[in-house]
């Protein structure tokens, strides 16, 4: 049986996020990370082992099958340690642009991670899951890593992550990556780990476009060397600076749909066909 499941122009920006399913056939990225579109992306469960997804009713728990089995992997990891690793946002079920919070996180290939971890043997109620909210792990006016909520393990999930083929970088606060970067003896990881504001309650999780997908455009590389050096100490002052004396900035505006690839059109029109 077709299922209709959206007939909004890939104009309409928020018609992204009211397509409820996936489109169907092979995986194909397309576009951008901060444009683009996925078909035939993978739901990740709500529940597996060593993690649980936060905040399910805003649908984004989509992703590459590739992204869903790297999020798999790392929660296994966190099974090891008796915890539960919390899961932010992936893609909508087709990506595209979100209506609210992300202006990446369009292609399926991105997954945040928070910095707050579950007791493993416990999953939290779908009501806890939905309010529960990630705190940060940085004193931004000092430019230190708060001790008391930092968790070593999400340095291991980081260190995992990034030593992953599949990954082209992690989002990290400065702050953080200065901290690692201190704590580190084999820092060839820390190259993937790239600092930007932000960042202080979950670390973020970008795959490099997928052997083949000739419509992913990926980014440009990021300089040689592992990034513990004076343009992380800029970085480090720009946010204690802007602890210190903090500006009103304007409201970011919701990204739009009106630069995504024409192919995305059809990726939202598609049908899906359940099976009976």
């Amino acid at each position: 049986m077709s299922v209709w499941l959206g007939a909004l122009p890939a104009h309409a920006g928020n018609g992204w996020s009211e397509v409820a399913r996936p489109a169907a056939g092979a995986p194909r990225v397309i576009g951008s990370y901060a444009a683009g579109c996925i078909a035939g992306a993978a739901a990740l469960p709500l529940v597996g082992e060593g993690y649980q997804v936060m905040r399910p009713s805003r649908n984004r728990y989509y992703g590459h099958p590739r992204l869903v089995a790297l999020v798999q992997r790392l929660g296994r990891h966190a099974a090891t340690h008796g915890s539960r690793a919390l899961i932010g946002d992936l893609a909508q079920p087709r990506g595209g642009p979100m209506p609210n919070g992300h202006r990446s996180h369009q292609v399926g290939l991105d997954v945040d991670v928070w910095f707050l971890q579950q007791d493993g043997g416990r999953v939290l109620s779908r009501e806890e899951s939905e309010q529960a909210v990630s705190p940060s792990v940085i004193r931004a006016a000092e430019g230190e890593v708060d001790s008391s909520r930092w968790n070593s393990l999400d340095a291991e999930l980081m260190k995992l992550a990034a030593q992953s083929a599949e990954v082209d970088r992690i989002f990290v606060n400065p702050v953080i990556k200065r901290a690692l970067c201190s704590t580190e003896t084999q820092r060839d990881w820390l190259a993937k780990v790239r600092p930007w504001w932000g960042h202080d309650a979950h670390f973020h999780v970008r795959l490099a476009c997928p052997a083949g997908a000739a419509e992913c455009e990926p980014q440009q590389p990021f300089p040689p060397g592992d990034g513990c050096d004076a343009d992380l100490e800029r970085w480090v002052e720009e946010i204690r600076e802007a602890a210190i004396s903090p500006k009103v900035l304007p409201a970011p505006k919701p990204p739009s749909a009106k630069d995504l690839p024409v192919a995305c059109a059809a990726v939202l029109k598609a049908r899906v066909t359940r099976r009976r």
